[in-house]
């Protein structure tokens, strides 16, 4: 049996790359390092020789790729005195810088998100709290979160820093790199921008996305109110919108839109009571000619352009679905044909909700905070006719990693109950602190994750107020980024101090603790349950079995045993130093093995 020694660091993206590689172009490597002139050949007329070429670059670009390939030392310490129905809810609320964050999800929510949206900074030279210390971003989130906690101004991005746009490139690349790296291959990315990075944002994610990924970008009022001190007042928002593969969107593209209405139907006002049901007629005449491509032939006597090609116009003829009155022809369109399809993206303009009616909504959770407790909050619109759009499925899960007033989860929860369904969240904020002038602050909200927590709560009651739904899942497990809970995970193990610690957990730090870090390293969904057996447990019922012991025998490898019933369960984590002897896990080893358990894990 392979012993799988697992690390405190996050997947290693480079090592997943390089694999892809081999699998792909196994020729390639000599040695085991990439030859490029034979890469070269294997890509034949696609390699770009010129020393002049289209790219888009700024200063930092390149430490910034580095920094989505790095791995992440920290974890997710889990809060459940801060989340609500810990132990049935399906959705998440993670507090933490999301950088690190979206490096701790890479295994356990690789090619699982199915639609990500953020409303990130808009660099307008406000606050700007992303700053990333590429040395170790988790100790400058350490140390920030500290700063926070003390009711400090961060950091600002301002045009006099030199590098404007491309400090806000450099948090942007990273982020949206790992992004991707979570959607599902039918998966979506909407991102709202302004027009102050609207086109460097647009270059940044044709080059992570792909150019053929691109959707569209859909513009949206966002306010009502005009800006006087303005040549035009800016009172627009862009969505851009991309797909992790958009051949399978096309593919199935019947599947994404809006669902139509009973006011859509009143068309099919004929019925030839032959069971086929109502059916409207439309016209086969190709309006845009030759110009559109539209093919011209003669059919059952009348001439002209049509909007199918002759072949197709005579299968339908022949199946009864074209029909030729007063000298015209017509297509019969039957409702049946259409009840499940859809209507394709046009415009948000006037459909999304504005900054005012966000205000409101919040305004009408929080009666008792009198002043704005969010400057510019999406309005729920706008997510709702995203979530529409991608058509989910039951478990579907929506990512939101600038989750800010939490507007996303509150849309997820109101799809859910319009829709009977049981669709999914993580919301990933960093907790900024609220300005100590604001009612909000005097209200005991000392930053925005403590609002953006409460807002989803009651949203979430008053949703199943109106309903009448109790099955709504309205919960969140609260985690928080943090260091490694095992002194060897920590960065600074090698300090001859620590090193005699074998695998001691930290003071403060619990079994529950260390649990979700293991889960989070080898790659478990935190939403899986755990179950308890003195210092084993079953995690997913027993998806993974994790014992702590710190003295493993024979006993305790046979009550592992006896929770790995499952037969497609065979995964069984241990501490190293709680084998006595080489001798005793070596035995061990066997004795799992002799019961179908090879995957045997060391931490």
């Amino acid at each position: 049996m392979e012993e799988i020694k697992l690390t405190g660091e996050s997947k290693n993206i480079v090592s997943d790359n390089i694999q892809k590689l081999k699998e792909i172009f196994p020729d390639i490597f000599t040695e085991n390092k990439i030859d490029f002139d034979k890469l070269k050949c294997n890509l034949g007329e696609f390699v770009d020789d010129s020393k002049e070429k289209y790219s888009f670059t700024w200063p930092g670009k390149t430490q910034a790729i580095r920094e989505s390939q790095k791995q992440s030392t920290g974890t997710l310490r889990p809060c459940e005195e801060e989340s609500k129905d810990w132990d049935t809810t399906q959705n998440l609320y993670i507090e933490g810088d999301n950088l690190e964050v979206l490096k701790l999800l890479q295994k356990s929510y690789n090619n699982k998100i199915k639609m990500i949206y953020i409303d990130p900074p808009y660099n307008t030279g406000n606050e700007f709290v992303y700053m990333d210390n590429y040395d170790d971003n988790l100790d400058n989130y350490l140390k920030l979160t500290s700063q926070i906690k003390d009711r400090n101004k961060v950091s600002t991005n301002t045009e006099t820093m030199g590098r404007f746009h491309s400090n806000w490139l450099n948090m942007m690349y990273p982020r949206l790199k790992l992004a991707r790296n979570l959607l599902s291959d039918e998966g979506i990315i909407f991102i709202s921008i302004d027009d102050n990075e609207k086109d460097n944002l647009k270059k940044i994610c044709d080059e992570i996305f792909g150019e053929d990924n691109f959707i569209t970008t859909i513009c949206q009022k966002s306010r009502g109110g005009i800006s006087n001190d303005k040549i035009i007042s800016e009172n627009h928002n862009y969505q851009l919108f991309y797909a992790k593969n958009k051949s399978i969107i096309h593919e199935t593209r019947s599947e994404y839109g809006v669902k139509k209405t009973e006011d859509d139907f009143k068309r099919f006002n004929k019925d030839d009571n032959d069971g086929k049901g109502p059916y409207s007629l439309n016209p086969v005449s190709g309006p845009g000619g030759a110009r559109k491509g539209n093919p011209y032939y003669n059919f059952l006597g009348v001439e002209g352009y049509f909007r199918f090609s002759e072949k197709t116009m005579t299968k339908l003829y022949n199946e009864g679905k074209v029909i030729k009155k007063n000298n015209n022809l017509y297509q019969k369109t039957y409702l049946s044909d259409l009840k499940d399809k859809v209507k394709k993206i046009s415009t948000w303009w006037d459909e999304a909700g504005t900054t005012s009616s966000g205000t409101k909504l919040i305004k009408q959770l929080f009666p008792e905070v009198n002043d704005s407790i969010f400057d510019h909050p999406k309005p729920i619109e706008l997510i709702e006719l995203m979530i529409e759009y991608c058509n989910f499925k039951e478990n579907d899960i929506v990512l939101d990693f600038f989750s800010g007033s939490s507007t996303t989860a509150h849309a997820v929860i109101k799809a859910n109950s319009n829709e009977n369904k049981n669709y999914k969240f993580i919301m990933v904020q960093i907790p900024e602190p609220t300005d100590k002038k604001t009612e909000a602050y005097k209200e005991g909200y000392m930053d925005i994750c403590e609002i953006a927590k409460e807002r989803i709560r009651r949203a979430g009651e008053k949703i199943i107020e109106e309903s009448g739904n109790e099955d709504l899942d309205i919960g969140f497990k609260v985690f928080k980024l943090d260091s490694s809970n095992l002194e060897k995970w920590d960065p600074d193990y090698n300090n001859i101090q620590k090193s005699l610690i074998i695998d001691q957990i930290k003071e403060g730090r619990s079994d529950k603790d260390l649990i979700y870090e293991i889960m989070i390293k080898y790659g478990i969904e935190l939403t899986y349950p755990i179950e308890q057996y003195g210092k084993i447990y079953s995690v997913g019922s027993g998806e993974l079995i994790i014992c702590l012991d710190d003295n493993i025998t024979k006993e305790i490898a046979y009550d592992v045993i006896n929770l790995t019933k499952n037969d497609s369960i065979s995964r069984v984590v241990f501490k190293d130093s709680g084998f006595a002897s080489d001798a005793i896990k070596t035995n061990i080893k066997e004795i799992l093995k002799t019961n179908n358990i090879d995957e045997f894990i060391t931490i």
